[in-house]
């Protein structure tokens, strides 16, 4: 098989394997967006994930409004349309699955995934032909659930109840076995908690990778986060000689001409 082949089998395999979780207080509903968007994921790894030796990327888990509705990682719908080119490929669904303030409209969703567009955002910048980004890099997540309360509100898994964190083992074993397939050169966590993922998923499974490194998440609810993100990552990744001090420059540049509006 292809390495995109062996991707979308492994994912195809942790989507099954985790199809089957019900919810436990405080979560409500569990979507999977490996089983509805599973045809947009896979578009995505046969286009994009063709390279070994990449930076590989990861995030935590989809967003409600990102990977939820587009099946890709940090999906934002306007970077995901516009910037990689995928537009279809998710089939909601059915209604009485879904959280009633949590609606899966897919592409036609007008809400911009805030995470999602400043990481794909940066990228874009730098690297405005997508296939130059994925020629060294890859963005995948860890646990491809999305955990809504009952308000609607995202249950991140480092917040999930103690009878559901059984999910993680599968997750660590799907993610040790694509750092094997692609062989990447450096995994960098996007955040913390995925850092944390990596460093531990190394050790575990005595991966022979290079280096695990971490940027901050682009969340919005992160303080520091909205004290420069583009140029914050940038830097880090320029620090830890991964990226060139050129990407460092474009992404200040680019920080600016948000803040003035130009």
């Amino acid at each position: 098989m292809t390495l995109s082949d062996q991707l979308i089998t492994l994912a195809h395999q942790l989507s099954q394997t985790l199809s089957n979780l019900s919810p436990n207080p405080p979560v409500s509903h569990i979507y999977n967006p490996l089983d509805y968007a599973r045809e947009a994921y896979n578009t995505y790894l046969r286009r994009f994930a063709r390279q070994e030796g990449v930076i590989l990327f990861m995030g935590m888990n989809p967003g409600p409004d990102g990977m939820a509705q587009t099946g890709i990682p940090f999906g934002a719908v306007n970077q995901v349309t516009q910037y990689l080119g995928i537009t279809e490929g998710v089939t909601p669904p059915r209604g009485e699955l879904l959280h009633p303030k949590k609606p899966v409209t897919a592409f036609k969703t007008t809400k911009i995934e805030p995470s999602g567009n400043r990481l794909w955002g940066l990228f874009r910048e730098l690297f405005p032909d997508p296939a130059d980004f994925f020629r060294e890099h890859l963005v995948l997540n860890f646990c491809p659930l999305l955990f809504l309360n009952q308000r609607g509100a995202n249950v991140p898994p480092d917040k999930l109840p103690a009878q559901d964190r059984g999910i993680i083992t599968p997750c660590d074993q799907t993610m040790a076995e694509t750092i094997r397939i692609l062989r990447p050169r450096a995994l960098v966590g996007i955040g913390n908690w995925a850092y944390q993922r990596f460093v531990s998923i190394k050790e575990n499974y005595n991966l022979p990778t290079p280096g695990v490194h971490k940027i901050l998440h682009p969340s919005p609810a992160s303080p520091a986060a909205n004290r420069g993100w583009y140029s914050q990552a940038a830097k880090a990744l320029y620090g830890d000689g991964l990226w060139p001090r050129d990407y460092y420059i474009q992404a200040q540049s680019l920080e600016n001409r948000i803040k003035t509006g130009k």
